[in-house]
């Protein structure tokens, strides 16, 4: 475990010439309110090292050393996230061994998957929830970590070549390109972080409970520690704010200590008391003029992407979202706005 400023700047200034190194993180977001980068997992050649972010103060030698590399990763929008949010930066390039996999048509496609499919090893999976956060790591939580990195790059190497084989390493590194884009112009500051995922189907009656219901869960679980999900789920503050709009009673979870107990009741009491000119307003939902050839439009691109992907052996999601088709038909954009280069290849859309 590399733990100092001086131990990081030493090995990585062995490995000035390495061109190629794997990556892989480990964060605390299953056990603390505000997740932080717990552990870096890296590999050059036949090394593989454990780098702690939480006992190295100056992690700018890890930065300089990622800027001007490609480094491979598995499954990378999450891995790639944490290193921006930590570092303010990501490699030079970034290689997704998932996605590779997923452009050979593999339907199995797990990092335990494809180390099975590659290499005929069976990795175990014992450590998936432990808390990185903790310090001294066991035995086991090491080599779950170190396994993590252990076969990306000869994994990469293989993937490559299959690529290469089948004619789709330009789909491979459009694909990895545009993933690298998404992380860096992705926003994280979200203006209303309590419009979750269900939201959608309530009334501002119930926009209004679920607005206070999130904001006293999030106030729980930060002074908990603890991630939200812990205090209650988002599925229990849609079905809440659901009952609630209704005017039907919603009784705390008997496991919750009196004083949460209270404070939920009081955010419902809070919210049930608002004036309705004052409950949040529904999103208002973008609605396509009415074309009857839009349906006409969709059907063939549908046809086309499926007949495509079972030509490629491939999932036809992989090819072109329905969303992406949709707003194709109904000439929002041109293809281009939606679609990379491949995937208009493979609708005969590029053009």
């Amino acid at each position: 475990m590399i733990e100092t400023s001086a131990q990081l700047q030493s090995f990585l200034g062995e490995l000035a010439d390495a061109g190629s190194c794997a990556i892989d993180t480990e964060a605390d977001s299953l056990h603390r309110y505000r997740e932080s980068l717990c552990l870096v997992q890296f590999a050059v050649g036949e090394t593989c090292e454990l780098i702690d972010p939480l006992a190295i103060n100056d992690l700018a030698p890890l930065a300089s050393f990622l800027a001007s590399s490609e480094a491979w990763m598995h499954g990378a929008d999450y891995d790639m996230t944490m290193l921006q949010r930590q570092l303010g930066i990501l490699p030079r390039a970034v290689w997704d061994t998932q996605i590779g996999a997923r452009l050979l048509g593999l339907r199995r496609f797990g990092l335990a998957d494809l180390v099975v499919h590659y290499f005929g090893v069976t990795l175990s999976k014992s450590s998936q929830k432990a808390d990185w956060g903790k310090r001294p790591l066991s035995d086991k939580m090491v080599e779950y970590a170190l396994n993590d990195v252990r076969y990306l790059l000869p994994m990469g190497t293989k993937i490559v070549a299959d690529l290469e084989a089948r004619g789709r390493r330009a789909w491979f590194v459009e694909s990895c390109e545009a993933a690298q884009r998404r992380v860096l112009e992705r926003d994280d500051a979200r203006e209303e972080p309590w419009r979750i995922q269900g939201s959608g189907k309530l009334d501002r009656k119930g926009l209004a409970f679920l607005k206070d219901l999130w904001y006293w869960r999030d106030h729980e679980a930060h002074s908990w520690d603890r991630p939200c999900f812990m205090v209650a789920p988002n599925r229990d503050l849609i079905e809440w704010s659901v009952a609630l709009a209704a005017g039907q009673k919603v009784t705390p979870p008997h496991h919750f200590r009196a004083d949460r107990r209270s404070r939920m009741l009081a955010a419902i009491e809070k919210a049930s008391q608002l004036d309705a000119a004052n409950w949040p307003e529904r999103p208002r939902s973008r609605r396509r003029r009415r074309d009857p050839r839009f349906d006409q439009r969709l059907d063939a691109l549908v046809r086309q992407r499926n007949s495509s992907a079972e030509a490629n052996d491939l999932d036809p999601s992989l090819i072109a979202p329905r969303s992406a088709l949709e707003s194709i038909a109904a000439e929002e954009g041109s293809p281009a706005d939606f679609l990379l280069l491949w995937q208009r290849d493979c609708l005969g859309l590029s053009s």
